[in-house]
């Protein structure tokens, strides 16, 4: 189906672009790429490109960048190109405008300043992983990428793996295998988790399992390509035994006080209850 040339309201039109098969896209994000008066990318020789698949053309037609580095005077002219009456579509190098993205101050600048913003949904690769995963949608957190830094990564750690909800990472696959050696250090090890590599596109892989069992796969056989982390919820300690052994096996190699942290956050426990179960551990020691 060729896509149909419609008048446009003047406004921003945030267009969901495919995260690897170029056929994963809607019908309305061909018609508003074919029919946007500007094309806004944050990438233009992907969305040219992919506007070359499916047979878009420019038509003399303006196409200007806009990302990450881009700043108030970009995002100020594309508010003035809309308050001339023109539609500005804007489309992500792969996935959803925003998420992850570049986009959100352009977005909120442009609704605060009372000019129509829209969105297009379409494919994310968060939603396709959570779909892949094996592990509870019911609740879910996108905790895009950690961060670089040593000491800023254990912080973002300690105020994620407490919380009751599927935790959904970025991570490069350079990285991945740092990212899961932390998690079992922090002891998150016994978690179930899934490694998803390349979405929709040729090899397309998803490792499941627990943290552990996935750090020895990866241990044996590193991976390449694009990676999305899903991380299940701590869950409930019913038995005591279960926060006994996860605390006899880190004080093998940690401080008692580290051990604590690390068992209350894997766990979503107060630390109060697990320093007196370390106690009572050290004391029949």
């Amino acid at each position: 189906m060729k896509p149909q040339n419609t008048q446009l309201d003047p406004g921003l039109y945030l267009v969901a672009t495919p995260i690897g098969n170029a056929r994963d896209i809607t019908l309305r994000a061909l018609d508003v790429l074919a029919s946007a008066d500007v094309i806004a990318a944050e990438d233009t020789r992907t969305t040219r490109k992919l506007m070359d698949i499916h047979g878009i053309a420019l038509n003399g037609r303006k196409m200007i960048p806009y990302h990450d580095h881009s700043g108030e005077a970009a995002r100020a002219g594309i508010g003035k190109l809309i308050a001339a009456g023109k539609s500005v579509a804007y489309a992500s190098e792969a996935g959803s405008p925003l998420i992850a993205d570049p986009g959100f101050a352009l977005a909120r600048d442009l609704a605060e300043n009372g000019q129509y913003v829209t969105a297009l949904p379409g494919a994310s690769a968060t939603l396709a992983a959570l779909s892949l995963s094996g592990l509870p949608t019911d609740r879910f957190l996108f905790a895009g990428f950690p961060p670089a830094a040593k000491g800023a990564r254990a912080t973002w750690l300690s105020e994620l793996l407490p919380l009751p909800a599927t935790l959904v990472f970025f991570e490069s696959a350079k990285r991945v295998q740092k990212l899961l050696a932390e998690l079992c250090s922090s002891g998150a090890d016994h978690r179930q988790a899934a490694i998803c590599r390349e979405l929709t596109k040729k090899f397309e892989e998803v490792k499941r399992g627990t943290v552990s069992d996935l750090a020895q796969q990866l241990a044996d056989t590193p991976i390449k390509g694009e990676v999305v982390f899903v991380l299940d919820r701590p869950g409930d300690v019913q038995d005591a035994g279960a926060m006994e052994d996860m605390l006899i096996k880190a004080m093998q190699d940690m401080s008692m006080k580290d051990a604590v942290n690390a068992v209350s956050q894997a766990l979503g426990l107060p630390r109060r209850k697990v320093y007196q179960a370390a106690l009572e551990l050290g004391t029949k020691r």
